[in-house]
This record gives C-alpha cells, sequence and structure tokens, in this order.
C-alpha cells in the first residue's frame, strides 16, 4: 500500500501547498555571470595514487564553484608547468583572445597551471592578452590527494576574483593561499610551502577573504589592453638564452651562447647590475656579434638603477627577474633589435 492510496485527497493536497513554498524559500539564486576555466595540469591536477586529473573531473570536485558563477571549462593540456614552453605560451594566449573576442559576456577566465612557471606564463599573458577582463592564474602547492590539498581553495577563489568587478582591468592576477599578486611582481619563493607566492616588493594587490575580494591597490604599468605587443599572429618567438654572472666567470659559455645564435641573452648579474670582467667582456662579444644583451640583478630586491655598465653595449632591466626579462624580450624582439628601442621597453613594462 503506498502512502498515496490510504491518505485523504484534501490532506495529500494541503501538504503538496505547503511544501510549494518551503522548495521556492530553499533553491539556490543562479549566478550572476560565466567564468571559463582553462586547465593545463600541474600540482593542482596531479595525484600521487595515478594520472593527472582531466580538467572538467577537476572543476566538477568543486560543487561550491557553482553557487559563485557559471563555470565553463576546457583542457588546453595536461602537464606538469616544468614542461611549459614558449610555444604554449603562445597557445594559451591565442586561446583567451578568442574566447573573449567572440563571447563578450563572459565575465573572467581562470587559468590552473602549476607553480614552477606560473609567474614566466602569468607575465607572458598579462602583455598579450588584449581585453581588460580579469585572467586569473591559480595553482597549488599540494597534490589533489594530499592532506590539506590546496588546489580546491584557490581555484574556488580564482573564479571568484574572476567574477570581481574591481579585478577588471589590473592584468593578469595570480591568486594563491588568499593572496592576489600582480603577475609582474610575484615570485615563487618556496619548494613546499603552500604561502610560496610574494610580491616582496610592492606587496600583493588585494586578498580573496572569506566574505569578499578586497583590492588595495592597482597594477599600474603597462599590461593587456595598454599592450604593444599582439601575438595572435606570432607563430614563434625569438629563442633568448640566460646566462648568469659568478665569481671568476669567463667569456666560454657566452661564446657558445652566441654560436647558437639566439634572438637575444640575458645576463643575470650581481646587485645592481654589476659584472664581472669575464661577463663585461662577455656583453661585448655578444654585443660585436648583433645579438642584444639585457642585464638583470640576480638578486630580489631593488632596481638596477643609474649607469652600472658604463659605455656596455646592453640594456637594463630595471627590477625584473631574469626569468621575467626573458619573456619581456622575447616579445620586444618581435618589434626590433635597436638598444633604444628595447630599453625604452624595458623602462615602460
Amino acid at each position: 500500500m503506498t502512502v498515496r492510496s490510504w491518505l485523504p485527497g484534501r490532506l495529500i493536497a494541503t501538504l503538496c501547498a505547503l511544501a510549494l513554498p518551503i522548495a521556492s524559500a530553499t533553491a539556490q539564486p543562479q549566478p550572476a555571470g560565466r567564468v571559463l576555466v582553462l586547465t593545463t595540469g600541474g600540482t593542482i591536477a596531479s595525484r600521487a595514487s595515478g594520472p593527472m586529473t582531466d580538467g572538467p573531473a577537476l572543476v566538477r570536485a568543486i560543487p561550491e564553484l557553482a553557487r559563485v558563477a557559471s563555470v565553463e571549462v576546457e583542457e588546453i593540456s595536461r602537464i606538469a608547468s616544468s614542461q611549459m614552453t614558449p610555444r604554449d605560451w603562445l597557445r594559451m594566449a591565442r586561446q583567451v583572445n578568442a574566447r573573449f573576442a567572440a563571447d563578450q559576456a563572459l565575465r573572467g577566465i581562470v587559468v590552473t597551471h602549476g607553480t614552477d612557471t606560473m609567474e614566466e606564463t602569468a607575465y607572458f599573458l598579462t602583455l598579450t592578452v588584449r581585453d581588460a577582463r580579469p585572467v586569473v592564474m591559480v595553482g597549488s602547492m599540494r597534490g589533489s590527494d594530499e592532506v590539506s590539498a590546496d588546489g580546491p581553495a584557490n581555484l574556488l577563489n580564482g573564479v571568484r576574483v574572476a567574477m570581481s568587478a574591481e579585478a577588471k582591468g589590473q592584468g593578469v592576477l595570480v591568486v594563491l593561499n588568499e593572496d592576489i599578486g600582480d603577475a609582474r611582481d610575484v615570485w615563487k619563493t618556496d619548494n613546499r610551502r603552500a604561502s610560496t607566492f610574494r610580491s616582496p616588493e610592492r606587496g600583493f594587490l588585494g586578498a580573496a577573504d572569506p566574505d569578499s575580494i578586497v583590492f588595495f591597490r592597482r597594477a599600474l604599468r603597462a599590461h593587456t589592453t595598454a599592450s604593444e605587443f599582439d601575438v595572435r599572429t606570432v607563430d614563434a618567438l625569438p629563442a633568448v638564452e640566460i646566462i648568469s654572472d659568478y665569481a671568476g666567470f669567463d667569456s666560454t659559455i657566452m661564446q657558445a651562447a652566441v654560436a647558437r645564435r639566439p634572438g637575444g641573452i640575458v645576463l643575470a648579474s650581481f646587485a645592481g647590475g654589476r659584472l664581472s670582467a669575464g661577463a663585461r667582456a662577455s656583453v661585448r662579444l655578444a654585443a660585436a656579434a648583433g645579438i642584444p644583451v639585457v642585464v638583470a640583478s640576480r638578486v630580489p630586491g631593488g632596481r638596477i638603477v643609474g649607469t652600472p655598465l658604463g659605455d656596455l653595449p646592453a640594456v637594463l632591466a630595471r627590477d625584473l627577474p631574469p626569468h621575467k626579462a626573458r619573456v619581456l624580450l622575447m616579445l620586444a624582439l618581435t618589434k626590433g633589435r635597436e638598444r633604444a628601442m628595447l630599453q625604452s621597453v624595458f623602462d615602460r613594462y
């Protein structure tokens, strides 16, 4: 015997009528906008017990996302970020630009990425995305099957930041451990801690607090819509090498680099742009071969100021670390090789 067979019809109708407002009161409001999540792999998708989680499964594992935004997901790759290449950057930039151009209602894009090269990818995107809407990079320091995995919270916060009106026009953002960093300024500073990303010189842009997204300052260096770099038709970036100065440096390694005929070379100097005698000779060697050299300090803090190079024919990276100076030089070389032009690029970005 079913419940319906012995309950009086009027009682059934009354119970149904009472249930309707209860259902309406508990219905969840629909999110106010759409966010695209592009997945690339990395620790956030990694598991000690098996292969990486695919993009759609990564998003499905966080049901709380549905309360923040209507989330779409596309998988670009499934690799460790140590395996990222400039060709991957170009493909990612084209994908982001194409999706923004095709969908004016899209609120923002979140990119999941490993932390090893996240700051390089983020800096490349902040120079090549042609839209003011937020692009947010997220990742994790712990695999998805570790105790206290940080990936789900970082992805949730990344989507929240992408939905924030104040994130628009801030360039590409890096969101981990509830901190919101400027792609230009963040550094990975620890091999293991969840608080690995820091912005030691200027501090974070804001915070993904539990109750709100808060910004303390804006990213004022040229980026995204103010950037001159358009890679939508670029098939490959110029090769740029990084060479580090050290006590007793000689020109042998520079000779090998010059023989490869790269588009440019970044020389990681001592503090303030100071160079050993061997490194100074190497700058002249590369310049004689027509290869631009950018000098970037290996010290995390402070700008290269004044004229520490004297009459050496090199460009100063100012406060960009060597790996980010390489990214900017690769893009600048798509515009030309003249030293004054290259220096103006480094002074602006």
